[in-house]
């Protein structure tokens, strides 16, 4: 399949865990959803606000940094190394002290952000135009979250990699360990 996202185009993959589509609207995002088969969710946006449907019932979501748990994407590749590397924050005494790491590598962690069961996602890799971070990334954003690439730049340019988090005191203190490195 290609992973590359088209301007027009409706994109949608799935994977054993997670089901996600983002339709275009030229270069931007117009719809998204993510889908969790575990719990019958749908995460969705329409590029402005973001809901979650479960059950016949629809509810906004809303970013929250408590619990303060943070997903690290461990999975290769890591273009960014050596400059960072996800298992360096995993370890960091400030990071361990602040936040209760989880390891995911799913769109899904993303809609857990926006949903405020997580307090931030963390990625190397190329995100920009990958179907597996379009529709989160569109999720996050509709919700409020702090979305940015690994140097606090857009994710759409800089050096790449993903921080997504449920409000800025996160971001700035995971952005901060990001830095260190």
């Amino acid at each position: 399949m290609d992973h590359r996202r088209h301007p027009g185009t409706t994109i949608m993959t799935t994977d054993a865990d997670v089901a996600r589509t983002a339709a275009l609207a030229g270069a931007a995002i117009a719809v998204a959803a993510v889908a969790d088969p575990f719990t019958d969710e749908v995460f969705w946006t329409d590029g402005t606000t973001a809901t979650v449907s479960r059950n016949e019932t629809e509810e906004p979501l809303k970013p929250s940094a408590h619990p303060p748990l943070v997903d690290l994407n461990l999975d290769p590749p890591f273009p960014n190394a050596p400059a960072f590397r996800a298992t360096t924050l995993l370890t960091d005494p400030g990071f361990t002290e602040r936040f209760r790491p989880r390891v995911t590598s799913t769109t899904l962690t993303l809609a857990w952000v926006a949903a405020g069961r997580r307090a931030a996602y963390v990625t190397d890799g190329h995100v920009h135009d990958s179907v597996h971070f379009a529709a989160g990334i569109a999720l996050c954003r509709a919700a409020g979250c702090v979305v940015s690439g690994l140097d606090g730049n857009p994710p759409e340019r800089g050096t790449g990699g993903l921080i997504a988090a449920a409000d800025q005191d996160t971001h700035e203190a995971l952005l901060d360990l990001v830095n260190r490195q």
